[in-house]
């Protein structure tokens, strides 16, 4: 009896996503390769405006480009003097947190690039606060400093990377985020597997190890998940 297609997720799935796979035929072995914390922030004013990443006053306008930064927010004890404000998200999930927690989200986009092109284009007389976390691209921040819009920036949660060798071969790997790819190469290499992207930042990542890459048309773990078994059925 052949084996089944073995798939490798970079972090825990949820039970749904992986019966998904598993209903497919395949085996599934999951780890977390990264690890996320909140940080200890504060709000020390609202409704100020300053420039740059070092101001502190929460802006008019507010942006998140993960749902680990929103998860973090909405654990501050002020988390609701924040929802007077105007939202912008990168990703589907995030803006669905945002909006059943009560946040007003004005746009939402599947790419921090977009969502730049949107708010230099459209809202670039509007000021704004990003709520990042510690390995964040430089993609909208770059793109807000060139337009000239007014935002600063305050760290709420911290990403580490979390190496692991993995022993058992696998066919496919999924990845979901250019910091799993890297903690996976710590301690692996990439030959002849698939690998499976939520989106071009990740793919970006492993540009130089394979030419082996299958990028998700929506940056979504569903939307990875029917990759793969489109891809191996």
């Amino acid at each position: 009896m052949q084996n089944p297609i073995s798939i490798l997720s970079t972090k825990i799935l949820l039970s749904n996503q992986k019966q998904a796979l598993l209903n497919a035929g395949f085996s599934v072995t999951e780890a977390d390769f990264i690890k996320t914390e909140n940080t200890d922030f504060d709000f020390p004013s609202f409704g100020g405006v300053s420039e740059g990443r070092g101001g502190f006053k929460i802006n008019d306008n507010l942006i998140f480009t993960s749902q680990n930064a929103v998860q973090s927010i909405l654990q501050h004890p002020k988390a609701e003097e924040l929802k007077t404000k105007n939202v912008f998200c990168v990703g589907l999930k995030t803006k669905i947190v945002l909006s059943e927690s009560r946040f007003n989200v004005v746009a939402y986009t599947g790419y921090a690039s977009d969502l730049a092109e949107i708010i230099t284009l459209i809202y670039a007389n509007e000021s704004f606060t990003f709520f990042s976390g510690n390995l964040r691209k430089e993609t909208l921040p770059k793109a807000l400093a060139a337009a000239k819009v007014k935002y600063n920036e305050i760290q709420v949660y911290e990403t580490t990377l979390a190496p692991q060798k993995i022993k058992t071969p696998v066919d496919g790997i999924l990845f979901f985020s250019p910091s799993a790819v890297e903690s996976y190469l710590q301690d692996n290499k990439i030959k002849t597997e698939i690998c499976f992207c939520i989106g071009n930042t990740t793919a970006e990542a492993l540009e130089k190890t394979t030419k082996n890459i299958v990028i998700a048309d929506q940056p979504s773990v569903e939307d990875v998940i029917e990759d793969v078994i489109e891809e191996f059925k």
